[in-house]
């Protein structure tokens, strides 16, 4: 007898839809077939316990160094020059080129920061000075040694009281005065040369 229309691929249906859930295909399976599947795929990185402990996270980071420093600019007796320092360009290849900047050094244990500048500029130029007033405060990240350094520089403007001009040696290859026009073309970094542009005119 032949099937009345429909009824075969019904019951066929049915008979799909009872077995779905059973199906090695069926989607029920898939999420903790997914889900082993992502442990297993995580990167090495982060499962490798060698290479997420505490103490080889730190090594990766550079230690950090304070370091306060303090100088500035030196105004001549005529009061139409400044001071500046040069030291030779390491990236330079012929070793000639000149960096300018302000004489500055490091504060010394029991110093405040105007007589750190008044010795260093002596150290570094030969000239004596005193201090007119305060310029302001430059800090800066760099790294150095396998460090990262926090430099923060105490900036002051001097009048020239005596010494004679001379670079110190080992430490600067050359220092000269110049016109005050020129002093910010001059000095090389640009922390500076804001510094001074900003400092209104330069009266000592």
């Amino acid at each position: 007898m032949t099937p009345a229309p429909g009824v075969g691929g019904e019951a066929k249906r049915k008979k799909r839809r009872r077995r779905r859930p059973n199906s090695p295909l069926s989607t029920t399976s898939t999420p903790s077939t997914a889900s082993a599947g992502s442990a297993d795929n995580r990167p090495l990185e982060r499962t490798n316990p060698k290479k997420t402990t505490p103490n080889q996270q730190r090594s990766t980071y550079a230690k950090r160094v304070d370091e306060v420093s303090a100088g500035g600019l030196v105004i001549d007796g005529s009061g139409t020059k400044g001071l500046l320092i040069g030291r030779r360009d390491l990236k330079d290849a012929s070793r000639e080129r000149l960096l300018w900047s302000l004489p500055k050094g490091h504060i010394e244990s029991g110093e405040t920061p105007e007589q750190a500048a008044i010795r260093e500029v002596a150290e570094e130029t030969g000239i004596q000075s005193e201090i007119a007033r305060e310029l302001g405060v430059i800090d800066f990240w760099f790294m150095a040694g396998g460090k990262r350094i926090h430099k923060t520089v105490h900036h002051f403007l001097f009048r020239e009281v005596g010494g004679t001009l001379a670079p110190q040696i080992s430490e600067v290859d050359d220092v000269g005065w110049f016109p005050l026009e020129e002093i910010i073309s001059l000095l090389a970094y640009p922390d500076e040369k804001k510094l001074i542009a900003k400092s209104g005119e330069l009266k000592v």
